[in-house]
This record gives structure tokens, sequence and C-alpha cells, in this order.
């Protein structure tokens, strides 16, 4: 008889250990989970970010989850959809910020009932042999203890979201496309003489969307209205005076496609350039359609 293989949430699956342990679980035929923050909290970490998708090509199921008190709900619910919790946030920092999620996470199985096993972030030494480990070594595992503690008291999907953003009127056309995508055309290019001294423009039909039009394939594809709020460019602009360089930089170029669409579409491809899917019409691309399916 078959052996039904548990399933397995992965907290922190995108750092050093987490990203092993998700291979492994997937590897050993484990229903895998990865725990994604809210987009705000995740801001604007594109490394990350496309580490995330690879998982969810690889089969992994993405789980938004929050560990604000505001949405604690939502890590609950997470929680709710598995038999097996693991927690990889690496130990670096874990007085000042981990120890209280991990903490966070004990509450979030306590309250779910249904987790039969946890495995806490402790990859390295027995953390409960180290009570006499030289100071200031000995901090980490004195903290990690706490969580210990707080498992032994302890008995022992994402939901899809009600509002969006829309960034002014929403009406703006961006081209959008799966990275993937973009590496094909390029390698199309290197032996190909009609692009020599050109430009190559990536402008796939189905690519060009508005904001607005995005919002209606998500609503298509999770068969319900999403209430919009709108953002206007006065405020959006007004919210960047707190940011620092690196997150100003990414907002500005934000703005300039989302809100003022003035990059890549407002334009003719003159005689110096190329349009890649007409170029290249064999590369079946990925439609937007296709991409948000990801996420459903």
């Amino acid at each position: 008889m078959a052996i039904t293989k548990s399933k397995v949430l992965v907290v922190g699956g995108t750092g050093y250990m987490g990203r092993r342990i998700v291979k492994a679980s997937l590897a050993q035929g484990h229903p895998t989970y990865v725990l994604q923050r809210p987009a705000p909290e995740i801001g604007l970490d594109i490394e990350k970010l496309q580490m995330l998708f690879s998982f969810k090509k690889q089969g992994v199921q993405l789980v938004e989850g929050s560990f604000s008190v505001s949405d604690f709900q939502s890590l609950v619910d997470a929680v709710k959809l598995v038999d097996v919790v693991i927690c990889t946030m690496s130990g670096t920092h874990i007085r000042s910020h981990n120890i209280m999620l991990q903490l966070k996470l004990v509450e979030a199985i306590k309250e779910a009932g249904n987790v039969k096993r946890f495995l806490p972030s402790e990859f390295g030494m027995d953390v409960a042999r180290m009570g006499n480990a030289l100071e200031p070594g000995r901090v980490p595992f004195d903290d990690k203890m706490k969580v210990r503690k707080a498992i032994e008291d302890a008995k022992k999907s994402p939901s899809h979201m009600d509002k969006v953003l829309m960034y002014g009127d929403g009406n703006r056309k961006v081209i959008l496309m799966d990275e993937d995508d973009i590496a094909t055309y390029a390698i199309k290019t290197i032996d190909d003489p009609r692009t020599l001294n050109k430009t190559l423009h990536l402008r796939p039909p189905e690519c060009i969307v508005t904001q607005r039009q995005l919002v209606e394939i998500w609503e298509s594809l999770v068969g319900k209205k999403l209430e919009k709020v709108t953002l206007s460019k006065e405020d959006f602009l007004a919210s960047m005076k707190d940011m620092d360089y690196a997150n100003q930089v990414g907002a500005g170029h934000f703005h300039d496609m989302i809100m003022k669409g003035c990059l890549m579409t407002n334009f003719e491809i003159g005689e110096d350039g190329e349009e890649a899917s007409r170029l290249y019409p064999e590369v079946k691309y990925t439609s937007m359609h296709e991409f948000l399916k990801i996420y459903v």
C-alpha cells in the first residue's frame, strides 16, 4: 500500500538552508509549500522573487502569510494547509528579529491545531547542550532555547486578495515579460545578421497590457471581482520621500512605466531596430494570462 507523504511548509525557503530543504522535500516526493510574505513585506528583492518563481515551476505551492499582528490569521491559514512545518530562518540575527518571528510561528501552529511535527531553525549545534558556550556566542543558543520552550509549552492557501491598488487610472500600456523569454530572444540574435548593429525591441502582443487589463485577467482566473483602490500620482510621489535611495530608484522606474507609460510603448520602431516576436515567430512566449496562472 502506498504511503501518503506529509505535506511540508518551509518558512524561510529562499534562504541558504531553506532552498536546500525545499529541494530535498520535492526530491523525496512531499507536497511542498513555501511561505511567501505579502508584497509590501517582500519589497524589491528581485533575487528572492525569482527564486519563488523557480520554486513554483518545480511544483512548489506558494502560500502567502504575514507575521504582522494585523494579519496574523493569514499565517494560521497557511499552517492549516500542511502536516509539517520547517523553519529555516537564519540564526545570524535571531536575537533581534527572527526569534520573535519563530515565536509567532509557534503561536500560529498552536492555534491551527493540525501540525504533527515542527522543525525549528536549529540546523547546527544542539542548543540544549550549549549552556557553557563562550560569550557572546552563547547568546543565540539561549534565544533558540526560548523557541524550544515555546514548543514544549504548546500542545501540540494563500487566500486571494480582495483589494487591488490601482496606480492612477490604470490605463497606461506596459510590456511585461517572463525573464526566460527575454533570455530566449537574446540568444536568438547572436548569429542573426538581421539584428547586427540594431536594437531588438521586445513587444509580444500578449505581453502589452494595462494594469486594468491585468486586474481583469486576474479576476477571470480567481472567479471574483476585486475592490479597486486608486493611488494618485501625487500620493505616489509623496510616498517616495520616506524611501531609501535604492527603493526610490525602483519606485521611480515603476512610476515611469505604470503611471506615465513612457517606457518602451510610446514610439515607433525605426530602421535601426527590430521587433522580437515578428522576427522570431517560432518562439512560444509566455502571455500575461499564462504568467498569472502561476499564482492561482
